[in-house]
Order: C-alpha cells, then sequence, then structure tokens
C-alpha cells in the first residue's frame, strides 16, 4: 500500500517536475520572434525615435519604466496593467512620479508592431519594453545591445507588490546590495545600472532633506558639494511646486555617458543612494573605473541590463501575450 501511494505521489508530482524544468529551459533569446516577427525590432526602433524626437523625456521615462517593471514581479510590463481601481503598480506612491511618456512609448510601439500583419499579437508587451529601452539608450549615445527576447506578459498588477522592492533615494550601500542581489545582481551591476541617472531627472521632494534640513549639526549634507547644494536650492527652494523636476545629471543631462560618475567625484550626486556609490569604499574603485572609462561604464552597463532583463520572466506556455498593453486579454 505504502509503494502504491508513493507511485500516485510520484505521477502527481512529475508534470510538476516537467513543467519546472522545461520553464528553466526555455531561455530567452535575440532571434526569438526570426520565423514569427522578423522585422520587430525595425518596427519598435522606428516607433521610438519618431516618439523621442517629439520628446527627450522619452528616454529617461521608458529606462526607469523597464526598470521599475523588472523589480516588481520580473520583467513582465505589470507595471503598464491598469486594473480600474486604482490598485495597480503603478498606482503605487513609488510608482506615481513614472512620467507618461515611457507609457505612451511602449503603447505607440506595440501599436507599430500590431499593424504589421504577421506580427499581430505575437510580440509581448515585456519584449516590446525591453527593445524601447535598448532604443532610448542609443538615441542618447549610450551603447547598442542586442536585447534577449521571448518574454511573456503577467496578467497580475498590484500596488501591494511594489512594497519594498524599489531602492529609496536614501539607501546606503548596504541597502542598494541586498536589494540588487535578491534579483541575482553584483554590486558592479547595481553601479552600473545606477548610472542610468546620466540621463534621469528627479521631482525636488527626493532630495530636498539633504540641501535644506539634513541634520541639527549640518544643514546641508556634508557629502554634497557645497556650491552645487546652493545651485539646487535655488532650482528647488523650499515650498517649491512638488511637480517641478531637475536633471541628475548637471553636466551632460541628455547623454548617456560617464559624467555621472565624474559628477560623484566632485560630490555632485544628486541622491544620498548616488553619492554613497563614491562615499563608501567599497564601491569608490568602481566610480573611478567608470568615470575615467566610458567604455569600462558602457560594458557594464550592457551586461548589468542584460541580467536585469532576464528577472522574474514568464516563458513558454506562462503568462501570455497581451492584446492591449494597458490590460490583461
Amino acid at each position: 500500500m505504502e509503494n502504491r501511494s508513493k507511485i500516485v505521489v510520484s505521477l502527481v508530482l512529475l508534470p510538476l517536475l516537467l513543467t519546472t524544468i522545461s520553464a528553466q529551459s526555455t531561455k530567452l533569446t535575440p532571434n526569438f520572434y526570426k520565423t514569427t516577427c522578423p522585422n520587430v525590432e525595425s518596427i519598435v526602433r522606428s516607433a521610438v525615435q519618431k516618439k523621442f524626437q517629439q520628446t527627450f523625456v522619452t528616454a529617461p521615462a521608458t529606462l526607469r519604466l523597464f526598470f521599475h517593471d523588472c523589480f516588481v514581479r520580473g520583467c513582465d510590463a505589470s507595471i503598464l496593467l491598469a486594473m480600474g481601481n486604482g490598485n495597480a503598480e503603478k498606482d503605487h506612491p513609488d510608482d506615481i512620479s513614472l512620467a507618461g511618456d515611457g507609457f505612451d512609448t511602449v503603447i505607440k510601439a506595440k501599436a507599430a508592431v500590431d499593424s504589421n500583419p504577421q506580427c499581430r499579437n505575437k510580440v509581448s508587451c515585456a519584449d516590446i519594453l525591453a527593445l524601447a529601452t535598448r532604443d532610448v539608450v542609443q538615441l542618447t549615445g549610450g551603447p547598442f545591445y542586442r536585447v534577449e527576447l521571448g518574454r511573456r506578459d503577467g496578467r497580475i498588477s498590484t500596488k501591494a507588490s511594489v512594497q519594498r522592492q524599489l531602492p529609496g533615494p536614501n539607501f546606503k550601500l548596504d541597502q542598494l546590495n541586498s536589494m540588487f542581489a535578491r534579483h541575482g545582481l553584483s554590486q558592479t551591476d547595481m553601479i552600473a545600472l545606477s548610472g542610468a541617472h546620466t540621463i534621469g531627472f528627479a521631482h525636488c521632494g527626493r532630495f530636498s532633506k539633504r540641501i535644506f534640513n539634513f541634520s541639527p549639526r549640518n544643514t546641508i549634507d556634508p557629502t554634497l558639494n557645497f556650491r552645487y547644494a546652493l545651485q539646487l536650492r535655488q532650482m528647488c527652494p523650499r515650498n517649491v511646486d512638488p511637480r517641478i523636476a531637475i536633471n541628475m545629471d548637471p553636466t551632460t543631462p541628455r547623454t548617456f555617458d560617464n559624467a555621472y560618475y565624474k559628477n560623484l567625484q566632485q560630490g555632485m550626486g544628486l541622491f544620498t543612494s548616488d553619492q554613497v556609490l563614491f562615499s563608501d569604499p567599497r564601491s569608490t574603485g568602481t566610480v573611478n573605473l567608470f568615470a575615467s572609462s566610458n567604455a569600462a561604464f558602457h560594458n557594464a552597463f550592457v551586461a548589468a541590463i542584460t541580467k536585469l532583463g532576464r528577472v522574474g520572466v514568464l516563458t513558454g506556455k506562462q503568462g501570455e501575450i497581451r492584446r492591449d498593453c494597458t490590460r490583461p486579454n
């Protein structure tokens, strides 16, 4: 009897085991759409270029959207879902500041892909977001890299799932490292991905404490360049409109380059979580390397964003190919 029950249990577990194995063996690959939608990359690129020509914000907004998507439930385009009850990922306070231009970029690229009869309903919103991210990086002077494809779209998006999943502007090195490590990303990956702030912008409220009331002893954070802090005070006075945003890279804000790291060397990291990369001796060396070599930064960024793009992906028969990126089928 005992042997029979073992056989029954084994037969019950076998499909689960096979499903797990097949899910793991379905890897992402750059030529996933070779037969189903061979022109997907050029279709997405031309839609992204058109949007980028209309507004530069397309670039930082799309890049940030990809990061926020992958860090919550994996790279499954769940960030794009509008659940109708104000309870989607994008409704969480940490996501509410995501610029609409990022969402619009993906929606326009999806429409362009689906207007091709061969491609209609074949390409996931998650893959379109990954491709659009690569395209905005290149459009702003960053590296071109091959994007692994084959992600499927998630059906679930909740506000609660965002809680404590995204790095905060006041994070120290250990907090950053442990959060990135949860997704298989190293300290070097984290520092390289932070370099995306070279084209980023931030709302004044995210760093006002550093320039007005850092501590009882220092009104200005001592790790912040004093002259830069005074400039920030002018751009972001005490009762400024919370919608006002400023460039995170004050030197070359529209170029995807290593100026971000050179700024850190000068005490000009906008967030605590930026400046700590230079002020903590455990990460100073990597910042100095990227500051001294744009190529070293670009190579590390490509490696890191490729790893990021594999986080928690749905593949094979998991998830779906969403017809409308903003709602499940």
